[in-house]
Parts: structure tokens; C-alpha cells; sequence
């Protein structure tokens, strides 16, 4: 009977390779790059590169809308632009924040724990649940964060009122923000995974997912294919959502969803304050 147990095993790794949805395939593409992942230089790369990635496409959009009036209907402040003045120095704070806060603290938690990447790949649905719930939790501790900031005025001025500085955003004012913050934020971001026990490839797409709704929130375009015209009923504020927020402050604390400033009373829409 001990030799009868390997043939299903096989077979199941086989079933999984073979079956249209499974994710196995970009999984082991993923895994043949384990040395990179490995090393204390992927966190801090991966981290700036998908971020400047998803700024790009908007501060092309940025430069365009000055001239092409096709572009700049989608604009949600269109009298407001962003000049190179204005995202130059975004710039260099988001190279300096890489090299000098967040570089460090991945050093050090590649030299106190271990990458492990597993063999098999995670099931499409439990990735997409697990997506799901890491960006549930991290609307939650922002929300509850940001009100905070808000509320008492010395966490304001101290920490979070330099992410203010803005009123009309752009993507380049995604991370344009003090250390504490930015910090404190990325905390949350990399312990939800720890916490909800998901799988390496889930946490790589939820902080990719993280880094583009976030650089979405700030973009100050909405764009038919804008997630929150993507999601029904209301439930996802995206940039008009968290524009208004940069306008008028006390409204719109949550990142995408809308469920907390309803429950708490702070959610506010952009045509009943126009």
C-alpha cells in the first residue's frame, strides 16, 4: 500500500498545472527568479519601480491635458495643473525616503527573516480573497489612522500636514509625505499578509494592487475605466472620493471604500459640495 500514495500526489501537482486558471505556471516564472526575490535589494526595487510605473501613464496625462482638451475633461480640478516645480520635488523625496528609511528597515528584516517561497502556487479564488481582504484591512487602519491625524491637531501638524500640501493631487503626491507616515502606513501594508497568513504571490499582488489604487487616489483624473466607475452601488470613492478630501479636509478619510465615512459620518461626494 506505501507505494500506491505517490500516483495521486503527481497527479494532483499535474491537475494543477494543466487546469486554464491556475496560477502554477507564473508561479514557477516567479520562483525561477528566487535569488532577486531573495535578496535585500527586491523589497525597496519592486516597491519604487511599480510605483514610478503607475505614476508615469499619469504625469504623461498631466503634461497632455495642458494642451489636448480631450484629455483634460477627465481632469477632476481641470483649472489646476501640476507643474515640473511641483512634482520635481515629490520626486526627490520619494528617492530619498527609498534609499535612506525604506532600503534599511528591508535590510534589516532580510537579515531577521527568512524569504520562503513555496513550490505550489495559491488557487486563483483564495488569491483574489486574499487580495480582497488585505485591501479591507488596510482601508480600515487608514481610515482610523487618517481620522486621527485629523482630529488631533498636534498629530496634524507634526505628521501628516506635509501630505496636505497639495490641494489639487497628482500622482506624485502619492508618497509625498513625513517619515512617520510613511512608515506607519507601510507597516500596515506589509503586516496584513503576516497576519491573514496568505501566500507569497497573494502579498506580491495586493501590494502591487496597493501601490496603483493608492497613485489612482492621487492621479486627480477620472477616467472611464476608473475603479470607482468599475465598482457598483457606490461602494469604492477612488480619486473624486479622496480629491475632495485634499480640498476640503474633514471629509472622505478612508483610501478607496466608502463604508466608513458612511458609518461615521464624514463621507462627502463631490456634487453636494460644488
Amino acid at each position: 500500500s506505501g507505494t500506491e500514495n505517490p500516483t495521486p500526489t503527481f497527479s494532483l501537482v499535474s491537475s494543477k498545472r494543466l487546469d486554464p486558471v491556475t496560477l502554477q505556471p507564473f508561479w514557477d516564472f516567479v520562483k525561477a527568479k528566487e535569488p532577486l526575490i531573495k535578496s535585500p535589494y527586491f523589497p525597496v526595487l519592486f516597491s519604487f519601480t511599480a510605483y514610478m510605473s503607475f505614476c508615469l501613464p499619469y504625469i504623461a496625462l498631466d503634461f497632455l491635458s495642458t494642451k489636448i482638451p480631450a484629455v483634460r475633461k477627465y481632469k477632476i480640478q481641470p483649472l489646476s495643473y501640476p507643474t515640473l516645480g511641483m512634482m520635481v520635488p515629490c520626486m526627490v523625496q520619494c528617492v530619498y525616503h527609498h534609499v535612506v528609511l525604506i532600503f534599511p528597515v528591508t535590510v534589516a528584516h532580510w537579515y531577521w527573516i527568512s524569504v520562503d517561497l513555496p513550490v505550489m502556487a495559491p488557487e486563483l479564488p483564495r488569491v483574489l480573497l486574499d487580495v480582497t481582504l488585505c485591501l479591507l484591512l488596510f482601508d480600515f487602519q487608514y481610515f482610523l489612522w487618517h481620522l486621527l491625524h485629523h482630529k488631533v491637531p498636534w498629530l496634524y501638524k507634526t505628521f501628516h500636514k506635509v501630505h496636505h500640501k497639495h490641494v489639487s493631487t497628482f500622482a506624485l503626491t502619492t508618497q509625498y509625505s513625513s517619515v512617520w507616515e510613511l512608515l506607519s502606513l507601510g507597516f500596515f501594508a506589509a503586516i496584513n499578509p503576516v497576519l491573514l497568513k496568505c501566500h507569497p504571490l497573494s502579498e506580491m499582488i495586493f501590494f502591487l494592487v496597493n501601490i496603483w489604487l493608492s497613485v489612482e487616489d492621487h492621479s486627480g483624473y477620472e477616467l472611464p475605466w476608473s475603479t470607482n466607475r468599475l465598482m457598483p452601488f457606490g461602494l469604492y470613492g477612488g480619486a473624486p472620493h479622496h480629491d475632495l478630501h485634499h480640498l476640503k479636509f474633514r471629509c472622505n478619510y478612508a483610501p478607496y471604500f466608502t463604508h466608513w465615512d458612511r458609518l461615521f459620518g464624514t463621507l462627502a461626494h463631490a456634487r453636494s459640495q460644488q
